[in-house]
């Protein structure tokens, strides 16, 4: 608990514990920088804070007092820990948290975090998933993905990672023909909605009013309609760069051909003004590798 008792000057405790190693000012001086005049006052003034003596001088140099001794042991423990818990904070690795929804976490961030963590194994990147708008102060965040449009507030830095190009994907094991599916195939199929709830748009863009499909599941998250496309279940939209793997690995094909701009592209956001270090090599990993995907 704190202590009412006021604690010594930091520059005496110093000089003394010094003073202490050595058993004289002059070789105390040396070690700490400053003139052996300026040890003696610092430890007179120590002192004189405590109220007793801690050294008797004498010719051949110093001796410790009774009290002198005992409080040295503990002082010399005391900077010790000091020098161990700062050692301990310098080596421990850079922390940064980045928020991003649970569907460009599963599918595309976590596929790419091996590359980072080789690259770069000083951070600990921590990765917070979740839907919900996050608060960088509030919730210790140091950057975040969202789908947004501009403006956004004065405060914040906005990098574009990708444009919102929406399509729809299913599992091979669905498409009999290699031709893309009119609106009367399209019918026949299972249609996956997320709470974006695109469908109605894509259809009436691609199809106009031809398209009514008959069976429809919903989930309130995309990487589950992106995950029940994959198990075969139906068509889900989803946008492009984060099912690119799975088209190039023939897991997921595109059974129509019709992209569409969704409007809501993906942000990373990060504050204007103090980000780390380790923040900015993150931010800047996520931009080059977004730039190279979508370039």
């Amino acid at each position: 608990m704190p202590s009412d008792v006021p604690l010594p000057p930091l520059n005496g405790l110093r000089a003394f514990a010094a003073a202490g190693r050595h058993m004289n000012f002059r070789a105390a001086a040396d070690e700490l920088g400053v003139t052996q005049g300026a040890v003696a006052q610092q430890v007179r003034g120590l002192e004189d804070h405590l109220g007793l003596r801690l050294f008797l001088r004498e010719p051949r140099g110093l001796a410790f007092t009774e009290e002198g001794r005992a409080y040295h042991a503990s002082v010399s423990r005391a900077f010790e820990q000091l020098v161990e818990a700062t050692d301990a904070l310098r080596s421990a690795p850079a922390r940064v948290t980045i928020s991003v929804t649970p569907t460009f976490a599963s599918k595309w961030l976590i596929p790419r975090l091996s590359d980072f963590t080789e690259a770069h194994p000083g951070i600990d990147l921590r990765i917070t998933a979740t839907e919900r708008v996050a608060s960088f102060h509030a919730d210790g965040i140091d950057l975040a993905v969202r789908q947004a449009r501009p403006p956004f507030g004065a405060s914040l830095r906005a990098d574009l990672l990708f444009a919102q190009e929406v399509v729809a994907v299913c599992s091979p094991s669905l498409i009999v023909e290699d031709a893309p599916l009119n609106a009367a195939g399209l019918a026949r199929l299972t249609l996956l909605h997320d709470t974006h709830d695109l469908w109605p748009r894509y259809a009436e863009e691609a199809f106009g009013n031809a398209a009514k499909p008959a069976r429809r599941l919903r989930f309130n998250q995309t990487t589950l309609s992106l995950d029940a496309a994959l198990a075969g279940q139906g068509v889900a939209l989803a946008s492009r760069f984060l099912v690119q793997r799975d088209l190039e690995a023939g897991r997921l094909v595109r059974p129509v051909s019709h992209v569409m701009a969704g409007g809501l592209d993906f942000y990373l956001l990060s504050p204007r003004q103090g980000v780390s270090s380790a923040g900015i090599i993150v931010r800047d990993w996520l931009c080059a590798v977004a730039k190279c995907e979508a370039g």
